[in-house]
């Protein structure tokens, strides 16, 4: 197996150093690295995931993508697929730090509405004895204050295992949802209904009854489309899914393009210029062109020859006028205005 390049090099160390980022900005490394572009190059671009994961999985990493359930972006970051407690040795966080984040992520996965978050009171709350299988309590969990419980929230954040929502609660961050994907299925988090991905921010069935809940993404993509049917997958109930007009809009423009125009402006063409047409489509494009050339010199040459005509019957015209009038004693008023409009003519 040949060795990674410099470029694989590139994408692992963008990633590491600047902590998940987003699939355009990825993407965007891969283009200046490779100096190839993804939309015509995406074999290529699954080659490379495929050969830097290949590495990876020695030193028990890898390098994965997931969706953020509450911008809906998509974002590309490194992993450790192994959790025991020599891994544990690696991270900066202390003991408590740790107890106190896994209380906060159970507390928002065992949200029963899937809003996502918790308020910072209830992030404050969590009690890390909770966390501990035995019946001895440590006492680093004992002693874990409230500032350093608001000190710990704001590293997570910082480090993106959490996250601050618009409305001042605490959501989880990008790194949860890559690195702890297995942990979600686990724990047997519900799952999004459309994606399968553990739904932790997601709307519910309006059905109290059913357990079906969706991401919001997820409800877009289904039902934006205003000629779908808007009822759940699980028990057929009326979903409150509104159409945005933008969608509408989008919608409207798509059916347009794939609809044949009316009839009033369809060309009608015989059998005969259809089939000059499509024989034309056949023929080599440097005859199409010769012919073309050897049509325009007919027309200017028949434009030449039609002009060249008028001015004849002109001229004779005029001739035959100055015939009679001489036998009438001299030039008329019409002969003055033909010889005028021939003049002009030569000119």
């Amino acid at each position: 197996m040949p060795p990674l390049s410099w470029r694989h090099h590139t994408l692992i160390q963008a990633v590491l150093s600047r902590g998940p980022l987003k699939e355009k900005d990825f993407h965007s490394i891969f283009s200046d690295v490779t100096g190839k572009t993804l939309d015509s190059h995406k074999r290529l671009f699954n080659e490379y995931l495929k050969e830097i994961n290949r590495e990876l999985a020695y030193v028990q990493f890898e390098l994965r993508a997931c969706r953020n359930q509450y911008d809906s972006f998509v974002y590309y970051g490194v992993i450790n697929t192994v959790a025991d407690e020599q891994s544990k040795l690696g991270t900066k966080y202390s003991v408590p730090q740790i107890a106190f984040y896994k209380g906060i992520i159970e507390a928002i996965v065992q949200d029963t509405t899937a809003r996502g978050t918790i308020s910072n009171i209830e992030a404050l709350n969590v009690r890390l004895e909770n966390q501990v299988g035995s019946s001895e309590i440590p006492p680093a969990l004992k002693n874990f204050s409230m500032s350093q419980k608001e000190k710990a929230i704001h590293e997570f954040i910082q480090d993106q295992w959490l996250c601050a929502t618009s409305d001042g609660n605490i959501g989880l961050g990008v790194r949860s949802f890559l690195d702890l994907r297995s942990w979600f299925h686990n724990n047997e988090v519900p799952k999004c209904d459309v994606c399968n991905e553990a739904g932790i921010k997601a709307d519910l069935c309006p059905n109290e009854n059913c357990t079906v809940r969706i991401h919001e993404y997820c409800l877009k993509a289904k039902f934006s489309l205003t000629r779908n049917e808007k009822v759940c997958p699980g028990c057929g109930t009326q979903w409150p899914y509104v159409v945005t007009k933008a969608e509408a809009v989008e919608e409207e423009d798509d059916t347009e393009v794939h609809q044949q125009p009316p009839e009033p402006l369809r060309r009608k063409t015989s059998r005969g210029s259809r089939q000059a047409q499509e024989e034309g489509l056949n023929e080599p494009s440097s005859r199409r062109l010769k012919r073309s050339r050897n049509n325009e010199d007919q027309e200017l040459a028949g434009q030449s020859q039609s002009q060249t005509s008028t001015q004849t019957l002109r001229k004779a015209k005029l001739e035959k006028l100055t015939a009679v009038e001489v036998d009438n004693g001299g030039p008329g008023p019409s002969t003055r205005r033909a010889t005028r409009t021939s003049t002009r003519l030569h000119r």
